[in-house]
């Protein structure tokens, strides 16, 4: 088995202390889960009354469904729209042309710069002035999500093709491409390997996201579990938040495991001189915290 550089091999006594910082934290983590089940089993929370109304076909088709369409038609569309957004703005934060980069650089830092939450808050209660009376919860939701998410993957879209080797590039032009065709024939493709696991990545934030329309009343996933579910059966909040929860972490753990079954696949791939990119804000692959310049991508300006 290979070691990191940057890991130095515990010796005995370190080997002791490790395991019993082990026993410790594990101890620590029963003691906050016992501590959290036997609070719920006071105030009553296991009584099987209050989980019956989840083993009701009507809760599931009446509410909870609803809910998860909710979630995942807010993220598919802002998705879809994010990427398109990345797309274009990434590729004119590359343009020879500084009437283009430098506006479409400036568009990209200042929507970054901006939380998520005050994107969806401005949006929810300026549309109704320019567009007139209406719901406009599933207008903001998706909009701040295309807007925010759409910067980042702007930025991941950028460092995709810078990562793709100048070699590349030049050879393409030494037998008379054009910049255009260069970029869509050459670059484009090898770049679009490399950025999968980050584009993923940043898909399951996207998605996570939708859940701050619980603030504007949109009807999705959380705003059913935590709102109208426990109005209706009163009394039942800790076990819709329970399955709420366990709902989310599945569709997140398996959007998860896509990105890194595509991460694996990028790395095995011949078709690219391109390395994985990173998000924007996560550490270097194999880049240890602490590490002069792992605050930095490699791939980035």
């Amino acid at each position: 088995m290979s070691t990191s550089v940057l890991y130095d091999v515990p010796g005995p006594r370190a080997r002791v202390r490790n395991a019993l910082l082990t026993v410790v934290g594990l101890v620590l983590v029963l003691g906050v889960a016992w501590f959290v089940i036997s609070g719920f089993n006071a105030k009553g929370q296991w009584e099987g009354k209050i989980w019956k109304p989840f083993l009701d076909p009507v809760t599931w088709t009446a509410y909870i469904l609803p809910g998860l369409w909710g979630t995942l038609k807010a993220a598919a569309v802002a998705a879809v729209l994010a990427l398109v957004f990345g797309a274009v703005f990434g590729l004119a934060r590359l343009s020879d042309h500084r009437w283009i980069r430098l506006p479409a650089g400036f568009v990209v830092e200042v929507l970054r710069s901006i939380p998520l939450l005050l994107l969806i808050f401005f949006i929810f209660y300026l549309a109704p002035d320019i567009m007139g009376g209406g719901d406009y919860a599933f207008v903001a939701v998706v909009s701040g999500l295309m807007l925010y998410n759409g910067s980042v993957l702007a930025e991941i879209v950028r460092s995709g093709v810078l990562a793709v080797s100048k070699g590349q590039s030049e050879a393409a032009y030494g037998i008379g491409l054009r910049k255009n065709q260069v970029m869509r024939l050459v670059l484009l493709p090898q770049a679009v390997t490399a950025m999968m696991p980050a584009i993923v990545s940043q898909l399951v934030v996207l998605l996570k996201d939708t859940a701050l329309g619980y603030i504007i009343a949109y009807v999705d996933l959380l705003n059913i579990g935590f709102k109208v579910f426990p109005a209706v059966n009163y009394g039942s909040l800790i076990p819709a938040a329970i399955v709420i929860g366990i709902i989310y972490i599945a569709i997140n753990m398996a959007l998860s495991a896509l990105a890194t079954w595509l991460e694996k696949r990028s790395r095995r791939s011949r078709k690219t001189s391109a390395k994985p990119i990173e998000p924007p804000g996560a550490l270097p692959t194999g880049m240890a915290p602490g590490t002069p310049g792992a605050g930095a991508i490699a791939t980035m300006e």
